[in-house]
């Protein structure tokens, strides 16, 4: 910031936007926008029926920006309202009957930017994202359409395992996940589930890797011993190959506790897994770009409403699956 300017920050009490229509109609529509998406009029009693109007907002914010021939192309609408949840705001608006000439979302942060035409050659952009987004909060979606998942499964307490597997690949179906992008691998017991999972993660073929597996507490040291190492080789597999494992092995002290965790009152903790990798397949997809945009680049794109077209990544190829 320049020097001579900064000692005039603190006088700023308010931005002001001041514009004049031809028309009653025109200044009536544009005031009634406002004041359908929460501005406050300002005017008293008396001004009621004034030719003017103050309406303000809880934020004022002012976006500026510099690119080449700019001002050849111009902006679609002559100023932009930034909501706390544009898709209430979307509602709101077609219900009230205004037409929307274009609106644009990002499906990983919730962003979205819509045009409303207000008058005849007026229209607003109404930008934003829910409250916990807008930079401070990321997660992955349970959307599980495009991605491949290997689900590695124990033979040991097949009685329990089964159902586990059987919830974690109804869960992955029922978000959009083929069959075919589906592959199930079967190992004899939970001590091995660390080394194909890893094998797995390895190949670069899967989005997530899903561990099932059902280990039971017994009159000797062994239960411990293999839970610490099954917990362990999980996950250090998934640290070191940057593919989002995700634990569905049970460690109960009962079989009536793992047949309430199978699919009875406790539901189905495979169902639970794949819940889990899947939105860490998607969180992890979104790459560190993502997150980096989110946090800092996406501040300013978000305030001035203006998002640039990204180019699509190139898609990862994949080995035939047996």
């Amino acid at each position: 910031m320049h020097a001579d300017f900064r000692g005039l920050i603190k006088m700023i009490k308010a931005i002001r936007i001041d514009e004049d229509f031809p028309s009653k109609r025109e200044f009536d529509g544009l005031r009634d926008f406002l004041e359908l998406l929460g501005c406050r009029n300002e005017t008293g009693a008396v001004e009621k029926q004034s030719r003017e109007v103050t309406l303000s907002a809880p934020l004022a914010k002012i976006a500026i920006g510099w690119e080449a021939g700019a001002k050849e192309v111009g902006n679609p609408w002559n100023f932009a309202i930034e909501v706390d949840d544009p898709d209430a705001a979307h509602a709101l608006l077609c219900e009230k009957g205004y037409e929307i000439l274009s609106d644009v979302s990002e499906y990983q942060t919730g962003w979205r930017q819509f045009v409303v035409r207000i008058l005849p050659g007026f229209n607003v952009a109404v930008l934003g994202a829910p409250d916990d987004w807008m930079g401070m909060k990321c997660s992955g979606v349970l959307h599980a359409e495009g991605r491949h998942f290997a689900v590695v499964v124990s033979r040991f307490n097949s009685f329990i395992t089964q159902r586990l597997a059987q919830g974690a690949v109804d869960a992955l179906t029922r978000l959009g996940a083929k069959r075919e992008d589906i592959r199930v691998v079967e190992v004899p017991g939970a001590f091995e589930i660390p080394s194909i999972s890893r094998s797995l993660a390895e190949t670069g073929e899967y989005d997530a890797i899903i561990c099932i597996g059902c280990l039971l507490r017994g009159d000797t040291a062994h239960y411990d011993v293999i839970v610490n190492e099954v917990t362990r080789g999980i996950g250090q597999s998934a640290q070191e190959t940057g593919v989002p494992h995700a634990f569905g092995v049970l460690t109960c002290d009962t079989l009536e506790q793992a047949i309430d965790r199978a699919g009875l009152k406790m539901g189905n903790k495979g169902f639970e897994a794949a819940l889990a990798a899947v939105e860490m397949a998607n969180l992890r997809g979104a790459g560190s770009s993502q997150l980096s945009a989110v946090s800092e680049k996406g501040h300013r794109s978000r305030v001035s409403g203006v998002r640039k077209n990204r180019k699509p990544s190139p898609s990862r190829k994949r080995k035939t699956q047996s």
